[in-house]
């Protein structure tokens, strides 16, 4: 009789990545290895938070944006982040199935400080520039890191990506809109949307993350890109926003604030003064100018609304 054959994990695993250098999509109950689910859980779920937590910047403008017609298009850019992180978050519920957790557990850990969220949401807003700003630069820079990831080897992720990249290009139509208006204006207006460069333009270099996992002990960008989530590093991504967007600054008669910063024709890169990579991990751990505020006004939404959750979930009998 022949003996029946055990599928051991190292025969899995080596099934599991022929499967994604084949190009093949990995399902939310097809068996993968734990490194890989726990992978995803963080980055999905932060992009999910930062969705969330990303619209509240541009929530505080909206009582004051300049027109009618500018407040119903950050209202309705702000309800679209809401939306992506809502879709988020349901994917990453999806790969917390074998923990027993939840999205409500995952609001939990950002109360808790478990749950990270991208560096830009923990700064202020203090001009209606830096509602442009935020528009045209820092969702242009998450327009280049999600679209290398429409082709993830995670297929729930990449389909959800599919139509956050198709809402985030007019996201960046909407901010660069309110940029080139400024432009345009008065020599106030101008210098409006240079003195927010000058203090956006250190998180936007952030927003990518470090180069290396030595700046900060971290080694996700090998993970992401071993199990073909992505393709490129954080510096690759660096790089392509400096090519796209330094010229367009540039065009606008602004000043990138950077004296270093300069194309190198021999290694086809921009060099440029690093930003400060300790105020980075301070500043992610919920110690930014607006980390605490923010948080505090999720926290008290979460809880006020807890009643249309129980609603919601109530059993029917």
């Amino acid at each position: 009789m022949t003996p029946i054959h055990t599928v051991t994990d190292d025969e899995l695993l080596a099934n599991f990545m022929e499967r994604i250098e084949a190009g093949e999509k990995i399902e939310a109950d097809d068996w993968m290895p734990e490194e890989y689910r726990v992978t995803l859980i963080k980055l999905i779920s932060m992009h999910g938070i930062s969705e969330i937590m990303g619209a509240l910047p541009e929530k505080e403008w909206v009582p004051r944006a300049p027109s009618l017609s500018r407040k119903l298009g950050i209202m309705s850019k702000v309800q679209d982040e809401m939306g992506h992180g809502q879709l988020l978050l349901r994917v990453t519920e999806d790969l917390l199935l074998p923990y027993g957790k939840n999205r409500g557990d995952l609001m939990q850990d950002l109360f808790k400080g478990d749950l990270k969220f991208h560096n830009v949401f923990h700064m202020e807003t203090k001009t209606w520039a830096d509602a442009g700003i935020i528009g045209w630069l820092v969702d242009g820079a998450a327009i280049i890191t999600q679209t290398n990831m429409l082709k993830a080897s995670y297929g729930p992720y990449a389909r959800a990506l599919q139509r956050i990249c198709a809402e985030e290009v007019f996201h960046a139509q909407h901010g660069e809109s309110i940029i080139m208006a400024l432009a345009e204006g008065t020599d106030e207006q101008k210098a409006m949307i240079q003195e927010a460069l000058n203090r956006w333009w250190e998180s936007l270099l952030m927003f990518f993350g470090p180069a290396s996992k030595e700046t900060t002990g971290s080694s996700k960008q090998d993970l992401t890109i071993k199990y073909k989530i992505r393709t490129k590093t954080n510096e690759d991504f660096r790089q392509i926003f400096f090519d796209k967007y330094i010229p367009r600054i540039l065009a606008l008669g602004l000043t990138i604030p950077d004296p270093t910063i300069r194309f190198d024709e021999e290694s086809r890169l921009w060099t440029y003064q690093q930003p400060d990579w300790e105020e980075f991990k301070k500043i992610i751990k919920n110690k930014g100018p607006r980390s605490q505020a923010r948080l505090n006004l999720r926290k008290t939404s979460y809880e006020y609304n807890a009643w249309v959750r129980d609603a919601l979930s109530a059993t029917v009998t």
